[in-house]
């Protein structure tokens, strides 16, 4: 039988991809490239574009369709025999890389190529691809002597699978532990959806009551809305202990010695390339330049926003004092009582907004906002094999009837499904002889199911996730480069690879846009003026405190990896108190073990890059100032945006995108204004 994973269909079987079709797919698909990389560099005495990258674009593509398809289901549908093989192949693929990274012949082919007369004929986005990788072999150690080319590639791979172990010990981290609840007085204050979500999650394991979870759509109700103050600090220390030494499964998936680990390990990678620390080795492909550029930037942001945050909790401990007479509040007690404040000081709650969020109307909303932004139509697809009943496949067309490009939509939470949103590309946009291959994605959310027969109902936060992973969809679906390596979101820094993402999230903020996206479930009553001007005058409700915890997150990410000793180790705990006497207003308690399931930087791709997220937020803010300017849907600055910035993709760097598109370079008082920062 014809194994799944090495079909020539563009669109993965997933019904049909089993754990045992998984590791002799990459063994062939490995082999097949190795041997048609020689065949094909024995070829080319005089390299050409034609010749040989466009070949070699061959070989990458086929490894991707076999590879993208396992990657994804082990997110998303995650067994122990599918993480057996997964684990598996990871060494395998890391050394497949890594040789590559460090085959002469094929550099000098590359090389060749730069070196001559060829290189001045061709376009922008080719020339792109030929520095990029030229700059990537000399991150893959291209220059070193063999013995230390040799550390490289055992480096790289044990760094693959402690990335992978990562992440593995969190799911089955958040995964271990329930509270089954049978006395329903324990969830005084709970929202009535959360209650509901709540027991059918006990009905579908096979239990009476209620059953919670540290699944965030089951997890942030009990911390912001439960009576019960001790079942909200069981909850906080089981969802803070995660993975770690502490808390309810303590020693169990502990994290600890993996990031130990790992830190070491980045260390010596970076300083085998002459790097003096990671951060140096990280900006290498970045749109910042150095470290002092990105701690300089981080720093000038907290001495803008600690104020505000410090008033803020200032704020709040009065309101508990004076309301609820709570004289010291706990790190469970924050998202309770801002609450209770944001109900008194706006008549408003997140709560009371749900009702008018069903996922059948924000869903056409989402779909509606880009086809008035971007000149495109976007309509379901029927036919197409998915992993889970609840996901569905649509695809983008022009306003010349060409498709753009399909993407899979997975917004529910659901067992063995990692946590977090995310997009992640399926296939990427590529000329293949006379014809464009379309791109696909997966856009994957974790929201509560639809309970009984009402269809699921979104918080405002979680309508703010579906457009933010819709925005990088966009990114890479709507993309005219043709060459693998820069089409889409490849190819672009990824301190500015949130740009579209965050430049999206500001139309839910729109009247005019949420007429298009909002309605009550049952009347289909759009949402009330007087419910729309409480929810934008609380819009900036502890803007401070957010702002100065997500300056926390990068400021230890940062230091983290540039403050490596080897002789003093990963100083994990003692570098993020640090950052906290530095920055933060909140001060959680010291068996908290967040870094333990920090897997945006232990097992994602944001290592010593987190801060990328307020760095790309300067870049969305100031490019959604020119809507302010023109029209919330301007036709004519939605079209410059989609070809300056989306369009582009990676074909060039990010900031000749931004440039084209706003005419100068971006300003942070956009930034300042949208987040509510007024010092």
């Amino acid at each position: 039988m014809i194994n799944p994973l090495l079909t020539a269909a563009d669109l993965p079987s997933y019904k049909a991809i089993k754990p045992e079709h998984i590791e002799p797919a990459i063994d062939e698909r490995l082999a097949a490239n190795r041997t048609d990389l020689e065949r094909l560099l024995a070829a080319n005495t005089e390299p050409t574009w034609e010749s040989l990258i466009e070949s070699l674009e061959d070989l990458d593509d086929r490894l991707n369709k076999t590879w993208s398809p396992v990657n994804h289901l082990h997110a998303v549908l995650d067994s122990e025999a599918l993480r057996a093989a997964y684990n598996a192949c990871l060494p395998k693929l890391s050394a497949y890389h890594t040789e590559r990274g460090q085959h002469e012949k094929l550099y000098r082919a590359y090389q060749h190529i730069a070196d001559s007369p060829e290189y001045d004929r061709l376009d922008a986005a080719q020339c792109k691809v030929i520095d990029d990788a030229l700059r990537d072999f000399k991150l893959s150690g291209i220059a070193l002597p063999s013995e230390q080319r040799d550390r490289y590639k055992v480096i790289m791979q044990e760094l693959t699978q402690l990335n992978a172990q990562f992440a593995q010990n969190v799911l089955d981290a958040t995964q271990a532990w329930t509270k089954q609840v049978n006395d329903e007085a324990a969830l005084a204050g709970l929202p009535d959806s959360a209650r509901a979500s709540a027991r059918q999650t006990a009905r579908q394991r096979g239990l009476e009551g209620w059953l919670l979870t540290l699944e965030l759509p089951s997890y942030l109700p009990v911390l912001n809305y439960a009576d019960d103050r001790e079942l909200r600090r069981e909850m906080y220390a089981a969802y803070s202990t995660r993975a770690s030494d502490q808390g309810p499964t303590a020693g169990q998936w502990d994290n600890g010695p993996v990031m130990e680990r790992i830190l070491s390990l980045r260390h010596e990678l970076a300083q085998l390339l002459d790097f003096n620390n990671y951060t140096e080795y990280s900006l290498a492909t970045k749109m910042a330049d150095t470290p002092h550029q990105v701690l300089d930037f981080l720093y000038d942001l907290a001495h803008r926003v600690r104020p505000q945050a410090q008033r803020e909790l200032e704020e709040l401990r009065e309101f508990a004092y004076a309301q609820f007479s709570v004289d010291a509040l706990e790190a469970w007690d924050i998202g309770y009582y801002s609450e209770k404040l944001r109900q008194h000081r706006y008549q408003l709650s997140q709560e009371e907004l749900r009702p008018y969020f069903p996922v059948t109307r924000v869903l056409p909303g989402l779909f509606a906002v880009a086809e008035r932004l971007f000149g495109i139509i976007i309509r379901p697809v029927e036919g197409v094999e998915v992993w889970h009943p609840d996901v569905r496949v649509y695809e983008m067309v022009d306003a010349q009837g060409d498709v753009r490009g399909r993407f899979y939509l997975d917004l529910y939470a659901r067992p063995h499904k990692r946590g977090g949103a995310w997009m992640d590309g399926c296939l990427a946009r590529r000329r293949i002889g006379d014809a464009i291959r379309t791109p696909a994605a997966y856009l994957v959310c974790n929201f509560t199911a639809p309970v009984g027969d009402d269809p699921a109902l979104l918080t405002h936060s979680e309508v703010l996730t579906m457009f933010h992973e819709f925005g990088h969809g966009l990114h890479h679906l709507l993309t005219t480069v043709n060459y693998l390596p820069v089409a889409g979101i490849h190819g672009v820094e990824w301190d500015a690879v949130e740009l579209p993402s965050q430049f999206l999230e500001n139309w839910c903020w729109s009247r005019e846009a949420l007429d298009l996206l909002a309605g009550h479930y049952q009347t289909g009553e759009p949402l009330p003026e007087a419910l729309y001007q409480r929810m934008r005058a609380a819009k900036h409700f502890q803007a401070g405190i957010f702002l100065v915890r997500q300056l926390e997150f990068s400021l230890f990410d940062f230091r983290l990896h540039r403050e490596y000793d080897p002789e003093r180790g990963g100083r994990v705990l003692e570098i993020l108190d640090e950052v906290r006497q530095q920055v933060a207003v909140i001060i959680p308690p010291a068996w908290n073990r967040f870094p333990n399931a920090f897997t945006h930087i232990f097992s994602g791709g944001y290592a010593a890059g987190y801060y990328s997220y307020k760095w790309a937020e300067v870049l969305s803010a100031d490019a959604f100032s020119a809507f302010e300017e023109n029209g919330i849907f301007d036709a004519a600055t939605g079209a410059r945006f989609r070809k300056s910035v989306l369009e582009a993709g990676g074909s060039r760097p990010a900031l000749a995108s931004f440039v084209e598109f706003r005419g100068r370079e971006p300003q942070i008082e956009p930034l300042l204004r949208l987040s509510g920062i007024t010092a």
